[in-house]
């Protein structure tokens, strides 16, 4: 079997082109499983993963929980809401208590960039990033740039548009570096605000214009605007937003050429994606969701088979 380069998916930064291409191949076989009447495979059935959520999720947690349960591996489910960090336990002792149960994997989502490296660095389980803080979500980028490969054919030369909240997006950044990595262009577009300060130097283009901007991609992936993170205002209102960069279908019907449209979800509707278009043929916004399970089934078996340790 051939292996990742590396023993944990921190992020998409530490992944080579051909480990991407190894997890889109691995995925591919696992596409062909959750279409089946029998959707299960035994792969993983002596493996124990614990999801560890310190930070609210519902798909992305459900995702990794029916990947995880179509490779038959036994899982326990952690969530900080109602736990003892509560009552001051540190990360370190969290999962060193879960590991005591001798569990072989961690998915961890975490509220502060870096806790999953922090991790890594102290137990010998394999640690899968489920997003941390505004700073990576890893196999969100690797299922979006799957989507595209396979709507598209090949991401190699693809111009690709990330539209909003670029400032808060763990997804922005992941997708950034996955695209890159295979070849294609990325262009952002957001209100001043929401764009980081240093954004241009990952070799990333910016545009200000909505309009523009859609003329010039191939696919627009259409992020959320991220309330829950942003402790000022970074623009008047929700409808100025929505006029300035909501993407619908009029505008849509106004470009030169068709193009593909995505959101990581959930969606505001009638914010940054209307309903004409998020339920439009446009979209693949479903396929990505379906995606997301064969994605994270192929990265949870390629780093079981780097063992721990």
């Amino acid at each position: 079997m051939q292996e990742l380069s590396q023993k944990h998916l921190l992020g998409i930064k530490d992944l080579t082109a051909d480990d991407i291409h190894l997890i889109f191949e691995t995925a591919d076989s696992f596409k062909e499983v959750i279409n089946r009447p029998i959707k299960k495979v035994p792969s993983l059935r002596d493996i124990t993963i614990a999801n560890v959520f310190f930070e609210n999720s519902t798909r992305t947690k459900l995702s990794f929980e029916l990947a995880e349960k179509r490779l038959s591996a036994d899982i326990i489910n952690f969530s900080s809401s109602n736990s003892s960090v509560k009552k001051g336990e540190t990360l370190l002792d969290t999962v060193n208590n879960i590991l005591a149960m001798k569990v072989d994997m961690v998915v961890m989502r975490h509220a502060s960039p870096g806790a999953p490296h922090f991790l890594s660095k102290h137990i010998d389980a394999n640690i899968v990033n489920a997003g941390d803080g505004t700073h990576e979500h890893p196999t969100q980028a690797l299922l979006d740039t799957f989507s595209i490969r396979e709507k598209l054919g090949d991401v190699q030369g693809k111009k690709v548009l990330i539209v909003g909240d670029i400032l808060h997006s763990r997804v922005a950044l992941s997708n950034i570096f996955a695209l890159q990595k295979l070849g294609a262009e990325v262009k952002v577009c957001g209100p001043k605000t929401l764009l980081p300060k240093y954004i241009e130097t990952l070799g990333v283009q910016v545009e200000l214009d909505l309009k523009k901007a859609l003329n010039w991609c191939d696919v627009a992936n259409v992020l959320r605007i991220q309330l829950e993170r942003q402790q000022i205002k970074y623009f008047p209102s929700l409808r100025e937003y929505s006029l300035f960069y909501g993407v619908n279908k009029a505008l849509l019907d106004g470009l030169d050429k068709e193009i593909v449209v995505m959101h990581p979800g959930p969606i505001n509707r009638g914010v940054e994606l209307n309903s004409d278009v998020a339920d439009s043929d446009h979209a693949i916004i479903l396929d990505q969701v379906e995606n997301g399970v064969a994605i994270r089934m192929a990265v949870l078996y390629l780093l079981a088979g780097k063992g721990a340790g």
